[in-house]
């Protein structure tokens, strides 16, 4: 009998009765399992999270609550093997897994060694010293931040259902937080099956974690003016929940990370023989295919210059036609399927709008013949690279194909390349392949007012480089206008999302006691 995802609510797994949606195999269109239509009383949830998980999660020192995620994240490496075999199911290869789950156990081990390393053996936090507002220096000011009494609601996307659950809860724990995970349908199974051992390890006070597995119905409904929203996903949805009358009348703290037209920029001073040609084209090819292109970081557009732009459609051509489509399942395999076989017709309805203003370089767009799986059961497409002479048509920057799709665009001078970038309207990532130095420093300040993070590499970084794509649990994630317009991770500043600043003035005996 297919499971029936289950909710984790006022310390209990929780069934829900009523309609069921299927939630199918990426790759062979077999159920997985059934998700609810209706969860729990939400209501009660958010609640229990309130009263019980809060109060004793604020107990502990910033020191105690790295101590439980330093255990929690043994815990769950133990239990590695597990999720990799259910991550199969999501179309992931076990390269894309490494991204996701390992990724995600690997930020609560990082944030639990920050934080044991570099917060102190109390529960409030100091910002900036003591400032004298006096004279005669009996009366002073401090700022601090003290955990908020309410829940850190978190609702994620299908492409990364443990990383974007643990990246969210790691920080929001540390800085005192209850938190409540709604995991996106398609690939929910993965998101329960974590929060299960998360559960099991029974190192977590009681209350610390919720988890929603059913329709969002009253979630943004019942929030207060201490609970957070953070979320990750389209733009439009983020343009719905912040505008939502709860969230904009009772002054919810509301963070979005939403899927964003990132670029990369091969520099002018590089050519066909130098290695950074090379790690150009690897890392395109690289970002094309890591979980099958559905990734908020993935590169969607590639600005090349216009000398030797033909030599790079050769490379890249080249590099995807070795690339191995197929079922996850079988090793020899290097992309996957996408997600859901609704995902796999909203990236075809949204390629139709690129290919209206730009030409194929390489791939079918409307077919592909995957190895140990059947092309039409499963959410197969294949990898496209695209290209599109002009580099300020709108469609290029404006229209998200969330699929192993990119479209090289040539360009001439370095002020047409930051004109033609910006085009994007904000982005999470964008990566420079460069060995001159004096035009780095260009392209940065040209870039940086659009972007959350900026990666520049040439061949003395890239062994050690993360890549374009990768988020760095100390590096910022997110960015301005359509990426969202706000961060995550960030090393401990993302704690302070979590928590309020107050000014507190006094004598200054008072002060430095708090």
């Amino acid at each position: 009998m297919t499971q029936v995802l289950q909710s984790y609510s006022q310390g209990r797994w929780q069934s829900s009765q009523g309609d069921t949606s299927s939630l199918l195999d990426a790759s062979t269109g077999e159920e997985v399992a059934r998700i609810p239509k209706k969860g729990p009383d939400v209501a009660a949830m958010l609640q229990f999270a309130r009263k019980i998980g809060g109060p004793e999660l604020r107990k502990l020192t910033f020191v105690q609550r790295a101590a439980i995620l330093k255990d929690l994240g043994k815990y769950l490496f133990s239990h590695l093997d597990e999720f990799v075999d259910i991550s199969l199911r999501t179309g992931a290869t076990r390269r894309d897994t490494a991204v996701d789950v390992d990724g995600g156990i690997g930020t609560v081990a990082v944030y639990a060694s920050k934080a044991a390393r570099e917060l102190p053996e109390k529960t409030i936090l100091y910002d900036g010293d003591i400032e004298p507002l006096g004279k005669g220096g009996t009366f002073s000011g401090r700022h601090i931040y003290s955990s908020k009494l309410g829940v850190a609601v978190q609702i994620n996307a299908f492409n990364f259902p443990v990383w974007g659950m643990l990246e969210k809860f790691a920080p929001a724990f540390l800085a005192g937080m209850p938190s409540v995970v709604k995991p996106a349908s398609q690939t929910a199974y993965l998101t329960e099956a974590v929060v299960r051992r998360i559960i099991d390890s029974n190192l977590l006070p009681e209350g610390t974690i919720s988890l929603l597995c059913a329709g969002p119905a009253g979630l943004i409904e019942n929030l207060t003016s201490q609970d957070t929203v953070s979320f990750t996903g389209s733009a439009s949805t983020a343009q719905a929940l912040r505008s939502h009358d709860v969230v904009t009348g009772r002054s919810v703290a509301f963070n979005a990370e939403a899927d964003s037209i990132n670029c990369s920029i091969l520099g002018t001073d590089i050519i066909t023989e130098d290695d950074e040609f090379e790690i150009f084209v690897n890392q395109l090819v690289t970002e094309m295919v890591i979980k099958a292109g559905q990734k908020c970081t993935a590169i969607r557009r590639a600005f090349v210059p216009v000398s030797i732009i033909d030599d790079v459609a050769e490379a890249v051509s080249a590099r995807l036609s070795e690339i191995v489509v197929g079922n996850p399942s079988d090793p020899t395999v290097q992309m996957g399927p996408l997600a859901s076989l609704g995902q796999r017709d909203e990236v075809r309805k949204n390629l139709q709008k690129l290919l209206a203003v730009s030409q194929v370089v390489f791939g079918d767009p409307d077919k592909v013949k995957p190895l140990g799986a059947d092309g039409d059961r499963g959410a197969f497409v294949s990898p496209l690279l695209l290209r599109a002479d002009d580099v300020f048509v709108p469609e290029v920057h404006s229209v998200e194909v969330f699929g192993p799709v990119c479209t090289l665009l040539p360009y001439q001078t370095f002020g047409e390349v930051i004109d033609a970038a910006s085009l994007g309207d904000g982005s999470l990532v964008g990566s420079i392949v460069t060995t001159d130095t004096a035009l780095a420093k260009v392209l940065i300040s040209g870039l940086a007012p659009w972007h959350g993070r900026l990666l520049v590499v040439d061949s003395s970084s890239a062994g050690e480089s993360t890549g374009h794509g990768i988020v760095m649990p100390q590096m910022l994630h997110g960015g301005p206008g359509r990426a969202g317009g706000g961060e995550e991770l960030g090393g401990l500043r993302a704690m302070k999302h979590y928590m309020q600043r107050t000014a507190v003035q006094g004598s200054p005996s008072l002060l430095q006691s708090l």
